[in-house]
């Protein structure tokens, strides 16, 4: 995990796959430019590791939890019969994982839980399909208060930027339909301040297919998570990618730079010429506005999820 899976070449781009969806490695890169990579050459070859179905379980603002199924040499590529298995499988495992998470939840007393929500430097705001704020912690109220990035009317929250604000009730209003749905919206939003700062806004469903059966109303649809963007923090790759209108060749290369290196040492990680890095590392200036490494590695650790 240490050495090789921070360089596996499916990342991030998985992360832009629906939940549940089955994505085999042909559908993040083609097979020739797959078998070309170190993490192919130096950890999958040697195991007799060919090919392999990924299927997003949860999709969180910096990283996603995956369910792997691996094929071996003597069983062949990914194929129909497979993915079938597979499509059949997942759901069941998925929800597994979701009641587990709801059981811990269930421990928390409501009372500690608000306290420790208050100690988030993250504004945090519980809200309906609407916007309607719910609750909202110590910074949240804050944030309201400065009026700089959000603004509350007649209890809804909203951004001042007016296409972030769009985005954002869109979203508020798709969570109605389940996590599912707020997946393929895209979890991490860019927002700009009146001030022009920048802030990321992260939002977590509240709600699902079970609770919505069970014929019980639920207030609350999703959870929202605000902070200005500082340094020295994971970098949600969709928030990075959709604010920049950054293709998924140069998503990869971005990371691989942050994460890696300069030239010489991403190119045969990538398992692609330096002059096609350098291609890429050019459009990815031009559309970020940066002029150096340096610069583009500030701006996408800005990006940052940790609460």
């Amino acid at each position: 995990m240490q050495k090789y899976g921070k360089i596996n070449p499916i990342f991030p781009g998985v992360v832009f796959f629906d939940v549940e969806m089955p994505v085999a490695v042909p559908d993040v890169l083609s097979c020739e430019e797959f078998v070309r990579t170190r993490f192919f050459r130096e950890w999958l070859a040697p195991q007799s590791l060919m090919d392999g179905l990924f299927s997003n379980l949860e999709k969180g603002t910096t990283s996603c939890a995956l369910f792997t199924a691996m094929r071996h040499a003597k069983q062949g590529q990914v194929d129909d019969r497979m993915r079938r298995r597979f499509e059949l499988i997942t759901p069941h495992v998925r929800r597994a994982m979701l009641i587990g998470k709801v059981i811990d939840l269930h421990r928390v007393e409501a009372a500690a839980l608000a306290d420790s929500l208050d100690e988030l430097a993250s504004g945090m705001f519980i809200v309906d399909l609407s916007g309607r704020i719910i609750h909202a912690n110590a910074s949240a109220h804050r944030l309201i208060a400065e009026a700089n990035v959000l603004r509350a009317t007649n209890g809804r929250i909203g951004a001042l930027d007016p296409e972030g604000n769009r985005n954002l009730l869109d979203i508020f209003a798709a969570a109605q339909a389940g996590d599912a749905a707020v997946g393929k919206r895209g979890i991490a939003l860019p927002l700009k301040a009146r001030t022009g700062e920048r802030y990321v806004a992260h939002i977590l469903p509240l709600t699902s297919g079970a609770r919505r059966k069970a014929g019980v109303s639920y207030a609350a649809t999703a959870a929202m998570f605000v902070r200005k963007a500082a340094l020295d923090l994971p970098s949600p790759p969709e928030a990075v990618a959709d604010e920049f209108k950054l293709t998924p060749a140069e998503v990869r290369v971005m990371f691989a730079i942050v994460e890696i290196g300069g030239v010489p040492e991403v190119a045969p990680v990538l398992g692609i010429s330096d002059q096609t890095v350098k291609t890429h590392l050019h459009r990815i200036y031009e559309k970020t506005a940066t002029k150096r490494q340096a610069d583009l590695v500030k701006l996408v650790a800005s990006y940052s999820g940790r609460l």
